[in-house]
C-alpha cells in the first residue's frame, strides 16, 4: 500500500471490524424483554448500533422513563457480556490493519462503545498496539456529532482533508460529513448499503476483503 489520499484512517468498531451486530441487537431486545418493555424488531435494534449507549436505549425503548435508563443499560451489559460474550473480528480484519500499520498509516477508532468496553475488546483481539488514538461515546459526544473525529485529528496532528472514516452505519458516515472528512461505508454490518449511499461515501465495501483491496489501491 502506498499512501495516496489519506494519512489517518479511522474505523468504527462494532459491525466494521468486529462481527458483533447480531449479538448487540439480541442483547438490546433481551434487555427490553427483561424490563417488560416493547421489544424492538431486529432492524430497529440494529439501527441504534454505533450510538452511545444512552442515545441507543432512548431510541430502542422510547417509552422508558429516563430515570430507568441505568436499569436497562445494566440488563443490556448483562446479556452482552455474560450470557453470550463470544464475538470475533471479521475474517481478514487483523491482517488488513497490520498491513495498513506497516505501510505507515495512522490508525484510529471512533466507537459508540464505552472506554471500558473498547479496551476490553482491543485486549481480547490483541489489537491495542495497532491504534494511535481512540475515542468512545462515554468520553465525548456520541455520533453523528463530529467531536470524535475532530479530537482524533487534533490529537494526532492530522489534516481532516487527509483523514477517512470507515463505518457500517449512517451514524458513522453522517459524522464524517459533519467533521469534514471522507467516508467509506461497509455493507456487511448493521445498516444496508442503500442507506449509506446518500452520505456520499467514496466506496462501499461488501466484505473485509473488498475494503482491504480498495484501501490498497486508493487510500
Amino acid at each position: 500500500m502506498a499512501r495516496q489520499q489519506f494519512d489517518l484512517i479511522v474505523f468504527d468498531w462494532d459491525g466494521t471490524l468486529m462481527d458483533s451486530t447480531a449479538h448487540i441487537a439480541r442483547s438490546i431486545q433481551a434487555a427490553c424483554r427483561d424490563l417488560g418493555l416493547p421489544v424492538p424488531a431486529t432492524e430497529a435494534a440494529s439501527y441504534v448500533i454505533g450510538l452511545g449507549l444512552r442515545d441507543a436505549l432512548h431510541i430502542a425503548a422510547p417509552t422508558l422513563d429516563p430515570a430507568d435508563y441505568p436499569r436497562l443499560a445494566e440488563r443490556y451489559r448483562f446479556h452482552f457480556l455474560v450470557k453470550d460474550p463470544a464475538t470475533e473480528l471479521f475474517a481478514g480484519a487483523h491482517d488488513m490493519l497490520a498491513e495498513l500499520r506497516d505501510t505507515g498509516y495512522l490508525l484510529g477508532i471512533a466507537t459508540g462503545k464505552s472506554r471500558v468496553g473498547l479496551n476490553r475488546a482491543l485486549d481480547e483481539a490483541r489489537l491495542t498496539s495497532l491504534f494511535d488514538g481512540t475515542r468512545c461515546a462515554d468520553e465525548t459526544f456520541s455520533k453523528p456529532h463530529p467531536a470524535m473525529l475532530h479530537e482524533l485529528t487534533r490529537e494526532l496532528g492530522q489534516d481532516p482533508a487527509r483523514t477517512v472514516m470507515i463505518g457500517d452505519t449512517t451514524h458513522d458516515l453522517q459524522m464524517a460529513v459533519n467533521a469534514g472528512v471522507a467516508g467509506v461505508g461497509v455493507a456487511y454490518g448493521a445498516h444496508p448499503a442503500d442507506s449509506l449511499t446518500p452520505f456520499g461515501p467514496k466506496f462501499i465495501a461488501e466484505s473485509i476483503g473488498s475494503l482491504s483491496d480498495w484501501l490498497r489501491e486508493h487510500a
